[in-house]
C-alpha cells in the first residue's frame, strides 16, 4: 500500500505561480512512475503531467512551458511547479504513483483556484 498526501494549493491571480507537493509514504521502494492529473467541474480528469522512475517527463499541450513536474525519491516526493496561471488552469489537482506491479494510487486532491 502506499499512501499520498498533497499540499501547496490554494488560490492565486492570474500570472502568479504555485507549486504542489505529493509526499509517498508505505511501499515506496515499489514506486515507479508519479504523475500529477486535475479534474474540473463538470470536466473528465486529465494528465497533467508525469515522470517516470528514470526522470522522463511528459506534459500535457496546454501547460507545456508554463508547469514543471520533478522528483526527488530521497523524500518521496513529486512536485509539481506551477508558473503563468491561468482562469483555464482552475481545478482539483490529484497526485497519483504507479508501483512496479501497475497498482495506481491516488492522493486525495488539492484544488487550485486561479482568479481573472
Amino acid at each position: 500500500q502506499v499512501q499520498l498526501v498533497e499540499s501547496g494549493g490554494g488560490l492565486v491571480q492570474a500570472g502568479g505561480s504555485l507549486r504542489l507537493s505529493c509526499a509517498a509514504s508505505g511501499s515506496i521502494f515499489s514506486i515507479e512512475d508519479m504523475g500529477w492529473y486535475r479534474q474540473a467541474p463538470g470536466k473528465q480528469r486529465e494528465l497533467v503531467a508525469g515522470i517516470t522512475g528514470v526522470g522522463s517527463t511528459n506534459y500535457a499541450d496546454s501547460v507545456k512551458g508554463r508547469f514543471t513536474i520533478s522528483r526527488n525519491n530521497a523524500k518521496n516526493t513529486v512536485y509539481l511547479q506551477m508558473n503563468n496561471l491561468k482562469p483555464e488552469d482552475t481545478a482539483v489537482y490529484y497526485c497519483k504513483v504507479v508501483t512496479r506491479w501497475r497498482h495506481e494510487y491516488w492522493g486525495q486532491g488539492t484544488q487550485v483556484t486561479v482568479s481573472s
